[in-house]
């Protein structure tokens, strides 16, 4: 088993075990051991799923490259809660959906959300998708900012812009430098960029 499904299932295990609800172990293990796409894209689609059988569903559909899981998985990868971010994340990363990199970039780009921009910056820099640098970049820059709280945004970004070492990114690495939570890791990101050592 794929590491990533099996911190999921026991996740979820947990998850649905703690809601009490009748019938709810079968559905859990139902929808563990199902290879019936069609069955798991139903519970994305038929209301009254409880969200950790819509985050299964999505999960499995999602690695298995089934698309019908795209608009779940973007939800999850913009949830409050960052275990769902990370395994609606990974999901993506395998879908193999065209649509991926531009959603990944609208929610790392999106203050109102910045405070979970983690996971989709993360995965901009999986992706490599020419929307990661710009997103990446104007995400960065905002997060620069006195007091701005989401150092950990930010860092990604810099560590990010290092992993795709595209020259775009110099200049807002070079303002980063100037930040102490940032300086070494600006550093770093800086050496892998042509031209710039």
């Amino acid at each position: 088993m794929d590491e990533e499904l099996r911190v999921l299932t026991e996740r979820l295990r947990a998850e649905s075990a703690a809601s009490g609800a009748p019938g709810t172990k079968a559905e859990y293990d139902r929808l563990v051991a199902t290879g019936d796409h069609d069955e798991l894209a139903a519970v994305l689609t038929e209301p009254g799923h409880p969200l950790w059988a819509r985050e299964l569903a999505a999960f499995r559909l999602g690695v298995a490259g089934d698309r019908r899981a795209f608009e779940s998985l973007v939800l999850l990868l913009n949830h409050r809660d960052p275990p769902r971010c990370a395994s609606a994340a990974h999901a993506l990363a395998r879908l193999g959906d065209p649509r991926t990199a531009r959603a990944a970039a609208a929610l790392a780009t999106n203050e109102l959300r910045v405070a979970y921009a983690l996971h989709p910056v993360r995965l901009l820099v999986e992706l490599r998708a020419p929307e990661a640098v710009p997103a990446l970049i104007t995400t960065l820059r905002r997060r620069l900012r006195p007091h701005d709280p989401y150092r950990r945004v930010a860092l990604a970004c810099v560590d990010g812009l290092g992993t795709l070492g595209d020259e775009r990114a110099a200049p807002v690495l070079n303002d980063a430098l100037a930040h102490p939570a940032l300086a070494e890791a600006a550093v770093r990101a800086l050496a892998r960029i042509p031209g710039q050592r």
